[in-house]
């Protein structure tokens, strides 16, 4: 089990680490815009994502 959790949690840095690498200007420019919203709307964001990645999960076991 912490196998997986490890596994997984490498997956996530390595994704998330690719923006920066690529493109650091337009992740700055990604960065000002997401400061500027306001708090309802990244909540809406931030579900939106958990339950996409809890659909995905589902379909992927």
């Amino acid at each position: 089990m912490w196998q997986e959790i490890l596994t997984a949690f490498a997956l996530v840095l390595v994704i998330e680490g690719i923006t920066p690498f690529i493109s650091p200007g337009a992740l700055r420019k990604m960065m000002i815009q997401v400061s500027q919203m306001d708090d309802h709307t990244l909540r809406v964001v931030g579900l939106s994502c958990m339950v996409c990645g809890v659909l995905l999960l589902y379909l992927v076991n």
